[in-house]
């Protein structure tokens, strides 16, 4: 499963989760979460909307969640947090592979942030899992194609790690 951090209509990281789609291979099943802003603001409800349940039963039923993610004043965006942190109590993220591209001017600081929060969340995530795309814009052409080579296979890298990783947790996860 793969989800954008922003919720603008162009927004390169709703691009980049696209385009990845074309870069994974005919026998994975690759979904992209499209209901983020039909996510209410966090308040730690015991019973939460309709909306939180169904974010939470998507990650629970994704061997792996990819998050690509913008930078804003330094930081991830408001929305992609406030989806997270309505998995803190349930647990969704536990154990889970989580790959993280952050796609910004700079990046850094959303991506430090997003480790940090992971970690938190005891979620699995591999460096060879994780990329920043600095200056994104310059990479994607109107139709939100990866045009920029070295992009393209530092994207791949990531995606063919992160599939073997779901892959032998399957595989680790059979024998038991």
């Amino acid at each position: 499963m793969a989800i954008s951090g922003s919720l603008r209509s162009n927004s390169s990281n709703t691009m980049l989760v696209k385009a990845i789609e074309k870069l994974i291979p005919e026998n994975i099943d690759y979904s992209i979460y499209e209901d983020l802003k039909s996510i209410p603001l966090f308040d730690e409800s015991d019973n939460p909307p309709a909306a939180i349940t169904k974010f939470r039963e998507a990650i629970a039923s994704a061997d792996g969640v990819l998050i690509c993610s913008p930078e804003y004043a330094y930081g991830i965006s408001g929305v992609l947090k406030n989806a997270i942190d309505w998995t803190v109590s349930s647990g969704e993220f536990y154990d889970k592979p989580v790959a993280i591209i952050t796609a910004a001017i700079n990046g850094e600081r959303a991506h430090a942030a997003l480790l940090l929060i992971f970690e938190a969340l005891s979620a699995q995530i591999d460096e060879a899992e994780t990329l920043i795309i600095p200056f994104v814009r310059s990479k994607l052409n109107k139709d939100g194609e990866i045009t920029d080579a070295t992009t393209l296979t530092a994207i791949q890298a990531v995606i063919n790690s992160f599939i073997h990783n779901i892959q032998h947790n399957h595989q680790i996860g059979e024998l038991h």
